[in-house]
């Protein structure tokens, strides 16, 4: 009891499970989303479906980092026009990339003039975005959120590897950087029609660190987060992997692969049949010259707007599991001979 004899609610309280997840009381909605993406994506197994391609990976702008910038903007503004909504429709914004105090984020979307957070998961961020946004509005503090996310290949390697003038030769275990940005607007269910798909809640990641140190093999890296998000997933909400169609990593890449399925192999759970990851989705490994696969903020955030929720928009899934990853180095971090922490965030997705 309060101290004037009234009772306290512990609000929201109930929607908690187990020791990291959120099951909420009512879904919220992924009501539009867009995905743009550049000339590499274009060529891709996935080119057709991406809303838009770029001519060339400058789109518009004179440096790397603000084609990226210009790349969260387009995204954003198709996401509006999907909505038929306009910025003053959103309370806030959940925003972030790959660069250093996220210039992408705040260059891209201050013209927007949505109240922001800025968010850094590093390939990650898009499920961190989606479950502090889809959170607030379960919470009752806004009934509409956008959502946007990017990487761009160029602006990556300056910021964590070399500069392409450099010409550094990449190990196969290297991945691809993808050059996109994702943009999501969600609501309060019950509102309108039914949106492209429905969160039924997630499970926050914690960081894990195995000791690795190889920044050019982040597949390894961040395969252990994934697996330790995803063990404790199926702990708090009670499920297994029968109660997905899939479940789908944000970019492990083909040697990430094998280490997440091998270290939930360890633990009893044979996900080799369900088991898809948007780095291997997204190019064609053999024609495209990618090595391990993709990976960056736009990976997973383009692949889920494009790919995944057009399958469970037209019902050829019913229920997947959504597992972005990301390993929190820095170029500081690798160079002081620190290892790679990593996260991964899950979100449960279902078909509107």
């Amino acid at each position: 009891m309060g101290k004037d004899g009234t009772e306290l609610r512990e609000f929201g309280m109930e929607q908690c499970v187990g020791e990291a997840s959120v099951r909420f009381r009512e879904p919220v909605e992924i009501m539009a989303s867009a995905s743009v993406v550049g000339t590499k994506e274009g060529q891709g197994p996935l080119g057709a479906l991406f809303d838009k391609v770029g001519q060339d990976d400058y789109f518009g702008g004179k440096t790397w980092e603000e084609a990226e910038s210009n790349l969260q903007k387009e995204a954003l503004r198709m996401a509006f026009a999907k909505a038929e909504l306009e910025p003053k429709d959103v309370r806030f914004l959940f925003a972030g990339d790959l660069l250093g105090q996220s210039i992408a984020s705040s260059f891209g979307v201050s013209e927007f003039g949505i109240p922001h957070f800025g968010l850094y998961g590093a390939c990650s961020t898009c499920g961190e975005a989606l479950s502090l946004g889809a959170m607030m509005i379960a919470g009752g503090f806004a009934e509409r959120i956008a959502c946007v996310t990017s990487s761009h290949f160029a602006t990556a390697e300056r910021e964590f590897r070399f500069p392409l003038e450099y010409g550094n030769q990449r190990p196969l275990s290297a991945s691809w950087t993808v050059t996109g940005s994702g943009a999501f607007l969600l609501r309060r269910a019950g509102l309108q029609e039914p949106g492209r798909a429905r969160i039924l809640g997630m499970t926050a990641g914690r960081i894990v660190d195995y000791g690795l140190k190889d920044s050019m093999n982040m597949g390894a890296c961040m395969a252990p987060a994934a697996a330790d998000t995803l063990v404790r997933h199926f702990k708090d909400w009670g499920r297994s992997p029968a109660y997905y169609d899939h479940v789908i990593t944000g970019d492990l890449g083909s040697i990430g692969r094998t280490a997440f399925l091998d270290l939930l192999a360890m633990r009893g759970i044979d996900l080799a049949e369900k088991h898809l990851d948007c780095g291997m989705l997204i190019y064609d490994a053999e024609r495209q010259d990618v090595h391990a696969g993709g990976s960056g903020c736009g990976c997973c955030a383009v692949t889920l707007s494009a790919w995944i929720l057009k399958q469970l928009e037209e019902g050829f899934w019913k229920r997947v599991l959504f597992l972005p990853t990301g390993a929190l180095l820095s170029k500081t971090s690798f160079n002081e001979g620190k290892t790679v922490p990593c996260i991964c965030h899950a979100l449960v997705l279902e078909g509107a």
